[in-house]
């Protein structure tokens, strides 16, 4: 047995850990239990600094999970899209293939929480069906591989699913969403570096949400990663009382670049049964955007986005930076909320009637129903 398999098999999960080591009360853990799985590893256990720091509200159940907050246990839809079990086709050219239900630390705030910690809803069993709609499907040019984690998967495991993915020839990009780094770091080795590296070119989405995330094992896990070949980019989320602050934004994402990741997106938590208590006002967002462009390398700031219920995908949202646009110039302001003009050029182009039609056909509102009115964020 490997060290990460050791400390996965070291994890907090029963009802009686949760009672002596978080003293949460017995019959309501057992409730929080039936709804979502608990599994937090020693690696991960041992970066809580306080009860109720950013590390703990992470990985710690809450009893808010049991309030009914209305919301939806599948808020993007991902189901309706799923044309086989394991597999979502939203986008044209890509997929998300599902293939573990196990992580080695169940996020509270966790969209796919429906699922993750239930191998008999995402089974090994549908792999091969995966596959074989993948190999059906010649517009798929990118396979985004998630689960649950797939790095908990053995190389072995690891090694079949990429070698049948590369066998497809249209396949041309492989990703892998992974919390790995960030929460059991231990599971980056060499052997698992070499066996990721032979299926060129792999991409791995990682997901850092706090600066005492990165610590010195995560940075050489990233850095082994790296040396691979493999780029790495990180999924955060906005999550209240976590990094719901622009200067622990700031600080994360300059950790993350000397760490070899580069911040691609900061989510908006989704609509999630059971975490509505996570969600900050959009608001909050947009603030720690504007605090990041311009303070730090560009290269440092993420793209802030909602992923739409209902399944309307990733929307980039931005601080408002077009004071005023007509056609002569354009109003902007910078970072230090300077105000500038640019000059606009003519189009020589001309709008005939066929193209505001187009533009009035394809404009479409999807009004998603999720909760009343008179609910707020708390």
């Amino acid at each position: 047995m490997e060290l990460w398999q050791e400390l996965v098999r070291k994890s907090v999960s029963s009802v009686d850990e949760l009672v002596k080591i978080f003293g949460i009360d017995a019959e309501t853990s057992k409730k929080m239990d039936s709804l979502f799985h608990t599994r937090i590893n020693p690696y991960y256990l041992g970066l809580i600094r306080y009860p109720g720091d950013p590390i703990w509200l992470q990985c710690t159940p809450n009893i808010k999970e049991l309030q009914d907050d209305g919301l939806p246990e599948d808020p993007l839809n991902e189901d309706g899209d799923s044309p086989v079990p394991n597999i979502t086709h939203r986008y044209p050219d890509r997929v998300l293939f599902l293939v573990t239900s196990q992580c080695s630390m169940y996020c509270r705030f966790c969209t796919r929480k429906r699922k993750v910690g239930d191998s008999s809803k995402i089974s090994m069993r549908w792999l091969q069906a995966g596959i074989d709609y993948i190999a059906s499907h010649k517009e798929i040019r990118d396979v985004v591989i998630s689960g649950g984690d797939p790095l908990m998967l053995t190389d072995y495991m690891l090694e079949k699913i990429l070698s049948a993915l590369r066998e497809i020839k249209h396949v041309e990009i492989i990703r892998i969403g992974t919390r790995i780094p960030s929460v059991l770091p231990q599971r980056v080795t060499t052997k698992l570096c070499n066996t990721l590296k032979k299926f060129h070119p792999i991409y791995i989405n990682t997901h850092f949400n706090h600066p005492w995330e990165c610590t010195p094992e995560a940075q050489k896990a990233c850095e082994m990663l790296a040396d691979a070949g493999i780029p790495l980019g990180n999924q955060s989320v906005l999550l209240k009382g976590v990094n719901d602050k622009p200067e622990i934004m700031l600080e994360l994402v300059r950790k993350l670049l000397q760490m070899r990741v580069k911040p691609y997106y900061l989510y908006q938590a989704d609509i999630t049964k059971g975490s509505n208590y996570f969600r900050t006002p959009i608001q909050t967002g947009l603030e720690i955007m504007d605090k990041l462009r311009g303070h730090t390398s560009g290269l440092a700031v993420p793209y802030f986005v909602i992923d739409a219920p209902g399944g309307g995908g990733k929307i980039p949202i931005l601080p408002n930076y077009v004071l005023y646009h007509d056609e002569e110039k354009i109003v902007l302001r910078n970072y230090n909320y300077d105000v500038y003009e640019y000059p606009e050029i003519k189009s020589t182009k001309r709008k005939t009637k066929k193209s505001t039609e187009f533009l009035r056909r394809k404009r479409r509102i999807f009004p998603v129903k999720i909760y009343s009115k008179d609910k707020e964020i708390e």
